[in-house]
């Protein structure tokens, strides 16, 4: 059995109030509106049966941790834990980020563009702050994930040791480590499918919705921001049925899943809209652009989903009795597939990151202040870019979870040639109550 793990970072410090480095110091204290996204952690999570939660012993996530624990009616068990403790930087704890600046500007510049080879000399020894938190991320999921099976727990940490935790759970490369964000009280959700060493789907990250913060807000008002959409559901979806390239319409929940979607995006100014050909996604885009009349939509051929060949149009029942092997490799290895008489996953990563490539390219020119739009696209498409963004191969294809209707954030701050920020993956709070993805499963 899965088991699902609920990664929360603490409510806001003085110290995020006062924009200065926190690190391991414990002298930061959650302020009054800390304290009140911790209760609103707390009344989304109560329903919940989670057995329990671990927190950093540090005091602004330990009492994130027990204002959400005490929400509950049956309170989970409450651990702290010391490998939940935050990244490590001795030399610039309890200095603005302005004086970090402004006094070390080449390790500062190292520390955001390459946070994998930063270091600072401590008693006269080379200090890795990144690249030791990230083995101690993964010395957590070693120590815990199997105490855990088929239960949920949670997690109360902090910016950097969350970003760790995810990363090393799927793959991320240290050097990412900025490409990830990490709101006050955002939720994250993890589905490990065994012990440490086995499959690990990220379901959702950075989730603000229950904070009342639609979209988590942008580092910089600069820059390109892509809103990922998957199409919503279609008959097709709801019965597990392969459709890569048929061209399947939405059925009425994946419309409503699109009027939902319009909703949820509003109040967002756009200023661009891109969109598979398909019927599925060009529907889904053009309900979005319902509240956006004014913006024309542009269709782009390499968003097209995968083709399945020979296996569209049938049941994961029928295919199994037809190519059980190659079906199990597609469930295991799906990197090495070629689909009969249809695309391997390498056709479709190289066309859907020229695709990507050229929208980023394209939207970000001459920008001033911050462009928004919309990619509309398909399940195989959007884990593909996500999965490029993240800096994963073809080979962690399923670790990245896209439900029908659901909204990724990715914001470029500094332009088409910056590096890019998951402000959030899988967004599907529009769509039902909750934190957990509740759309259908697909044939994918």
């Amino acid at each position: 059995m899965a088991t699902k793990v609920i990664i929360i970072r603490h409510g806001q410090s003085s110290y995020n109030l006062e924009q200065m480095i926190q690190g391991r110091c414990d002298k930061s204290v959650l302020t009054e509106q800390g304290r009140a996204q911790a209760e609103k952690v707390g009344s989304t999570l109560r329903q919940l049966e989670i057995k329990t939660i671990y927190s950093s012993p540090l005091q602004r996530a330990k009492e994130s941790a027990e204002i959400i624990r005490n929400c509950f009616d049956v309170s989970p068990a409450l651990q702290v834990a010391e490998l939940l403790q935050e990244v490590d930087l001795p030399l610039w704890e309890e200095k603005k980020k302005d004086e970090i600046i402004n006094h070390f500007p080449e390790d500062y510049r190292c520390w955001k563009t390459r946070p994998h080879e930063f270091y600072m000399v401590v008693n006269g020894q080379k200090h890795y702050p990144v690249l030791s938190l990230y083995e101690q991320a993964q010395e957590f999921w070693k120590s815990v994930i199997s105490q855990h099976d088929g239960e949920t727990i949670a997690i109360v940490a902090h910016n950097g040791i969350n970003r760790c935790l995810i990363s090393s759970a799927i793959g991320v490369p240290p050097a990412l480590y900025h490409s990830i964000q990490q709101s006050n009280c955002g939720i994250n959700v993890l589905n490990f499918q065994g012990g440490w060493g086995d499959p690990v789907e990220l379901e959702s990250l950075n989730q603000t919705a229950h904070l009342g913060v639609k979209l988590p807000s942008p580092r910089k008002n600069k820059g390109i921001r892509l809103l990922l959409v998957r199409h919503g559901e279609t008959d097709w979806n709801k019965e597990s049925r392969f459709q890569g390239k048929m061209d399947i319409p939405l059925n009425e929940n994946g419309k409503e899943q699109g009027r939902k979607a319009a909703d949820f995006l509003k109040e967002t100014q756009l200023d661009f809209a891109v969109s598979s050909p398909m019927l599925r996604p060009k529907e889904t885009a053009e309900l979005i652009l319902s509240h956006h009349s004014e913006i024309e939509l542009e269709l782009k051929e390499k968003l097209l989903e995968i083709s399945h060949g020979n296996w569209e149009g049938k049941l994961k029942p029928e295919i199994e009795q037809e190519y059980p092997e190659l079906l199990k490799q597609w469930q295991e290895t799906p990197e090495v597939v070629q689909m009969p008489e249809g695309e391997n996953l390498q056709q479709v990563w190289d066309r859907a990151i020229a695709a990507w490539e050229e929208i980023v390219a394209e939207k970000g020119k001459n920008t001033e202040g911050m462009k928004t739009g919309i990619v509309v696209a398909h399940d195989a498409i959007n884990k593909v870019i996500l999965c490029a963004l993240l800096g994963l191969s073809p080979s962690n294809f399923w670790n990245v979870k896209q439900g029908n209707g659901a909204v990724s954030v990715i914001d470029y701050p500094e332009g088409k040639d910056g590096a890019p920020v998951l402000q959030a993956i899988n967004i599907t709070s529009h769509l039902a109550t909750g934190i957990f993805d509740q759309t259908a499963a697909g044939a994918l």
